[in-house]
This record gives structure tokens, C-alpha cells and sequence, in this order.
């Protein structure tokens, strides 16, 4: 059986000029989620990330504090779907003001997201279906390419963690808001692969948020 780390990256820049640039909390998240990896003793076989900025800093970060020496690939289908293109679109198409906190933000993001996975709008990020499985043909060929007794490390995105997870069990199209919206910042969800397939074993740990790093813990 092969096992497989979605990680998701630490927190991004809401509100400056450019998102996707991990916060000086983000940079944190992901040194205490490499010391994370070593405490548990995890020593990828293979290691992916997005192409996005966060999710590639986030890896470089965390491997470097778990002390492994790496390479990292990078595959376009771990990458985040178009949160803010699809906000955007939802507050012209409903004649909605742009949200200008983070709650806000939330609040029109649930909104857009229920459209977008229930198929009434495409928009910027193409098809849920096309995002959505894309991801999960991702996690296959890395989970069947590791071989009986393999490890992956994946820094991914919270909608794709969400979607995966979803999928694994067997949950409404309608569950991936609901999990999106929990989602923490470099937060560990696990998920192993035998002979009947994909299955998922933990989702969203985040116990290194706790205690002294207790102020790290954020969802967005």
C-alpha cells in the first residue's frame, strides 16, 4: 500500500497586489509544517506541488525544515482552481458589491463555489467536472506510480484537497464547499492506495497549529 500527503500551502497575501505570494505567516506555517513531516518521520519517494507560487514556496520551505533533499515536480493539476476570477464573476453577474474583507470574501466565495460544483457556471475556471477530475487523476498516477510501501509528499491547494476528498468518500458534489471552508493553512490530509483503490485516512490534521503555534492557525 502507498501512501500520499496533500499539504496544503501556507497562507497567501489576501489583499495585496498579488495573491499568490505566501504572507510572512505563510512562510511560518510552512517551516513548522516541514518540522511537522520530520517529526513523523515522512520520507517522500516523490515529492509534487502546482505551478502556483504559494504552493511551490510552501514545498521549498517545508522540505528544507524536514531536512530532505528532494526535487520537486510540478503538475498543473494540483493547482487551485480561480477563486478570486470566480468571486469576480459571480458579484458582476448577481450585481453583488466585490467583497473587501476576508469574511466577506468568504461569504460571496460559498456562493460561487455552490454555482460553479453544481455545474450553473463555468466561468473562469472552466468545468468543476474537468478541475475535479483532473485532480483525482493526478492523485492516481502518483498513488500507482510509488509502488507497495511508497511515500508522496503533494503541496496542493485547499479546493483541491477539498474535491479529492469529496470524491474519496463518496460525498455530493455539494460537500466540497463545506470542506473547502475548513481547509487550514499547511494543514496534512493523508491518503493511501492498495489494490481496491484510493481511500482516504485523515483529512485536515493540523496539530502543529496547536499549543505555542496556536496565533499560526488561519484558513485564509
Amino acid at each position: 500500500m502507498s501512501a500520499v500527503y496533500l499539504l496544503r500551502h501556507g497562507q497567501a497575501s489576501f489583499g495585496a497586489e498579488d495573491y499568490d505570494v505566501l504572507s510572512p505567516t505563510g512562510e511560518l506555517q510552512a517551516k513548522v509544517l516541514g518540522e511537522e513531516l520530520r517529526a513523523r518521520g515522512v520520507v517522500p519517494d516523490q515529492a509534487w506541488s502546482g505551478t502556483l507560487s504559494r504552493q511551490r514556496a510552501t514545498a521549498s520551505i517545508a522540505l528544507a525544515a524536514a531536512g530532505l533533499d528532494v526535487e520537486v515536480g510540478q503538475d498543473a493539476r494540483w493547482d487551485e482552481y480561480d477563486h478570486i476570477g470566480l468571486v469576480t464573476a459571480l458579484a458582476q453577474r448577481e450585481d453583488v458589491a466585490p467583497p473587501t474583507s476576508p469574511r466577506e470574501f468568504q461569504a460571496v466565495l460559498d456562493w460561487a463555489l455552490r454555482d460553479w460544483v453544481a455545474g450553473s457556471a463555468a466561468g473562469p475556471a472552466g468545468a468543476f467536472e474537468d478541475f475535479s477530475g483532473g485532480a483525482f487523476d493526478a492523485l492516481t498516477e502518483v498513488a500507482q506510480g510509488l509502488g507497495s510501501g511508497g511515500v508522496a509528499v503533494v503541496f496542493t491547494s485547499g479546493g483541491v484537497i477539498a474535491s479529492l476528498c469529496s470524491r474519496l468518500l463518496g460525498l455530493s458534489g455539494a460537500a466540497v464547499v463545506a470542506l473547502n471552508r475548513v481547509v487550514v493553512n499547511a494543514a496534512v490530509t493523508k491518503v493511501v492506495h492498495g489494490r481496491a483503490g484510493a481511500s482516504l485516512v485523515s483529512f485536515n490534521e493540523h496539530g502543529h497549529f496547536e499549543g505555542d503555534k496556536r496565533e499560526l492557525l488561519t484558513y485564509r
